[in-house]
């Protein structure tokens, strides 16, 4: 049961796993995407059909039909990974020996929605993989193994996904080979260590200029490449257009003494290397941009395209007024 590619990576190594079978797989249903708003069918279903196995995409699990038809299979046991869906106790009652989730953190931290995301957020140096029972809780059940990782000092949301579905892989068919042989032992989580990986916001796609330079570059690496920093340039001349922002670099001390003064968000200088934006402490440079409707490009094209006759400091980055609070 998944429904991104993280899912669908651990349901490929599942599949391959020579002590069992895969009898289905769940996916959340089609969603509309991209500018023409057609329906995409999720990562899970594609892997499922490539590997020849039944899909089902229930909305949710209060239909009795649809629980029934679960039942139907009688599975052994529910490998769950970034499903997205909550899953009622009536439903994790319906395996043989249990459900047992691939959850994206060493739990019990950042438990939730986002825990890659917030993981690099908030400046973690060790991340990792959970395998654990579930329960009615969210993300609550007790740990059956676990693997840490050491963060990169650029590490992004998009590697770190890569990389936690690899090792959750792994570690999902290792578990599943002890829980087949009678020999997994479970370790309740300690509560007073948890904490909640809530959904990304739709503001937090904005970076706060407020902040320090350490912070906002990992804010914006934490939100790459889904759902992309943004912000909103208001050049000094009065022209204003949005920009999606690649992760750039925390500016060195002499860099950012250009920025001294200056309010955060302010556009103080193209240095060569790209734009520096004061910030609450210290100074960031924005390397690559993407103006909206326009391919990504350097920091160095977007300033001989929109900024070369803007006086310095040309600019504000800004979030919308329409964001502010939302």
């Amino acid at each position: 049961m998944g429904t991104p590619d993280f899912a669908a990576t651990i349901l490929r190594s599942v599949a391959a796993w020579e002590g069992g079978s895969v009898v289905a797989a769940y996916a959340q249903p089609d969603r509309p995407a991209g500018r023409g708003h057609k329906l995409r069918e999720p990562d899970v279903k594609v892997a499922a059909r490539e590997l020849d196995i039944p899909v089902f995409q229930p909305r949710n699990f209060r239909e009795q039909e649809d629980r029934d038809t679960l039942a139907a299979l009688q599975p052994d046991v529910l490998v769950v990974a970034a499903y997205g869906l909550i899953l009622p106790q009536s439903v994790l009652d319906i395996p043989r020996l249990g459900a047992f989730n691939v959850h994206a953190s060493l739990l019990p931290r950042h438990r939730g929605a986002a825990p890659i995301q917030r993981a690099i957020m908030e400046g973690d140096e060790i991340s990792g993989v959970t395998i654990m029972r579930m329960e009615k809780g969210l993300d609550t059940g007790p740990i059956l193994l676990q693997q840490a990782l050491s963060l990169e000092k650029d590490e992004t949301a998009g590697s770190l996904f890569d990389l936690l579905a690899e090792h959750g892989a792994k570690l999902m068919v290792g578990a599943l080979g002890m829980i087949a042989e009678g020999r997994a032992a479970f370790v309740p989580q300690n509560e007073e260590l948890a904490s909640y990986a809530a959904k990304i916001a739709p503001q937090e796609e904005y970076p706060d200029w407020k902040e320090s330079a350490e912070k906002i570059h990992a804010h914006i690496r934490g939100i790459t490449p889904f759902p992309g920093a943004k912000t909103l340039f208001r050049r000094a001349d009065g022209e204003n257009f949005s920009l999606r922002l690649a992760p750039g670099e925390i500016a060195e001390e002499e860099a950012a003494r250009r920025c001294a003064g200056l309010a955060p968000g302010t556009v103080a200088d193209f240095d060569g290397r790209g734009l520096l934006v004061a910030c609450g402490e210290g100074a960031y440079r924005l390397t690559r941009l993407k103006p909206a409707g326009k391919q990504e490009m350097s920091a160095a094209d977007f300033f001989n395209g929109r900024l070369r006759t803007v006086t310095m400091p040309c600019g504000m980055l800004e979030t919308p007024p329409d964001m502010q609070g939302a």
